[in-house]
């Protein structure tokens, strides 16, 4: 890219840049999305909402889905009306140009992947040993595998991976089997008697709360399962004719998704109690072994390692590629827009993203603390979103676009900011954990000002080169 005094890239330069290869219809497209939202957040939280709430596990997810499916509607707006590979940032600067405000909603969308990545290989790490009978001590041993697995990552993304639509398709199909494999588990129990069907219904109450908190409380940690519908924007000049086939792709991937999680979790939960089912960091598994004793356990643990592994790895490629976009823009150090000479990859962004995934990994650990995290720094990023969508209703453009009836985006912006607040029962580490990542990104965009004002460097526009990243799958 070509930096221009006024720190803008050239006319000339935008318009030597071949366009991306339209390949996704909306088969592609719809795999694409139901793959992205798959992954973690099912696999390795489901335990811990059961602990939150009691039998109706299945309630809080069908909750994230509306929360989720408000902001989906905001997203489709943006992305039709502006169908570019960008993401939360560009959307961001275009409604109310502050650099500063772009910046934070893009190292929160860095960070969320980091996050989520880190819940990833804690629940890779577990799995490992559940499902090959390792006798690892307690935390410790669970800890060393999931960095291991994150260095391991980190080597593979140092190389250079190129995640094609074929390869996606892959991944989806396996992804998906683990949960329907659940799903029959379950369905087979219940026509033959066993299990305990109407555990699905009953609540955690205590005589000082209603059921509403619980579920509210939960919601925050079950809304991680349901992120990665927002990535399908950054892959609008790659798809044909998006304008008219976005929205019902988009819908039809998070109706099928969040119909998925409410019929796993009705399964885990007609099997296992939700004391049991909340213990561990392998509730899925327990599913298995509770529903189908014969069947191969190390089967299903691999399938849920590959599932969340895919998420670590495709998370971390983002949040390294963001750290790079974002140097490269002069909004952080320079020195992290690096690449390598050999590899040809931003290697000095891959480190700082491997070295906070490690802190994450060894001094929370735990998969609700870095799963609400991720939750909790993708719903300031979605509310802010919601609120965009309304300021640019005044940017008019040529051609035609989805307008998602204005009470939607107003519900979305409300419900994720309400999501938000220590009101809903949170956990306080998760704003201590996000706190110090936002405060990580505040010292090096200062440390960049004053860099680019000795030197006479301006960041460049985030509305003539996109450096808004896909955010994180769960």
């Amino acid at each position: 890219m070509t930096v221009l005094a006024e720190g803008q890239m050239s006319h000339d330069a935008v318009a030597e840049q071949p366009e991306l290869k339209r390949v996704m219809g909306p088969w592609l497209l719809l795999l694409f999305i139901v793959g992205d939202i798959l992954g973690t957040g099912i696999y390795a939280l489901t335990g811990q909402v059961a602990k939150q709430v009691g039998g109706v596990v299945w309630l809080p997810f069908l909750v994230a889905f509306v929360v989720a499916l408000l902001t989906a509607f905001s997203y489709l707006e943006l992305v039709t009306k502006y169908p570019r590979a960008a993401g939360a940032a560009l959307y961001t600067h275009r409604a109310f140009g502050i650099h500063f405000f772009t910046f934070i909603v893009a190292f929160a969308v860095m960070c969320s992947g980091i996050t989520s990545s880190a819940t990833a290989s804690r629940a890779f790490a577990a799995n490992f040993s559940q499902a090959f009978g390792l006798n690892l001590a307690g935390t410790m041993g669970i800890t060393l595998i999931g960095l291991a697995f994150m260095a391991l990552v980190a080597a593979i993304n140092f190389r250079g991976v190129g995640e094609s639509v074929k390869t996606n398709v892959v991944l989806t199909c396996v992804e998906l089997s683990g949960l329907l494999i659940i799903i029959f588990i379950g369905l087979w129990a219940i026509g033959a008697g066993q299990g305990d069907v109407s555990r699905a219904f009953e609540f955690r109450t205590s005589p000082d709360t209603s059921f509403v908190w619980p579920v509210i409380a939960a919601t925050t940690l079950a809304f991680f399962a349901m992120v990665g519908f927002e990535d399908s924007v950054n892959m609008a000049e790659e798809t044909k004719d998006p304008t008219r086939i976005f929205p019902k792709i988009l819908l039809a991937g998070l109706f099928i998704t969040g119909a998925i999680y409410v019929l796993v979790s009705i399964s885990a939960i007609t099997l296992v109690s939700p004391a049991e089912l909340g213990t561990g960091e392998t509730p899925l598994l327990k599913v298995v072994q509770a529903g189908a004793p014969n069947f191969p356990v190390w089967i299903f643990g691999f399938i849920t390692m590959f599932a969340v592994a895919n998420s670590a790895l495709i998370n971390m490629l983002m949040a390294s590629r963001l750290v790079y976009g974002m140097s490269r823009e002069h909004v952080l150090p320079g020195a992290l827009g690096k690449v390598h000479v050999t590899r040809r990859t931003p290697y000095v962004a891959i480190g700082f993203t491997t070295l906070l995934a490690f802190v994450l990994i060894t001094f929370v650990g735990e998969i609700p603390a870095l799963g609400g995290t991720t939750a909790l720094l993708l719903l300031c990023v979605f509310t802010v979103v919601n609120v965009a969508v309304l300021v640019l209703r005044k940017d008019r453009v040529e051609h035609k676009h989805f307008r998602t009836p204005t009470i939607v985006p107003v519900l979305g912006a409300l419900t994720c900011a309400f999501l938000v607040g220590p009101w809903t029962g949170r956990d306080p580490a998760q704003y201590r954990i996000a706190g110090v990542l936002l405060a990580i990104g505040v010292v090096l965009w200062v440390v960049t000002v004053f860099v680019n004002r000795t030197t006479g460097v301006k960041p460049t526009d985030p509305l003539m080169q996109d450096i808004g990243g896909s955010g994180p799958q769960n």
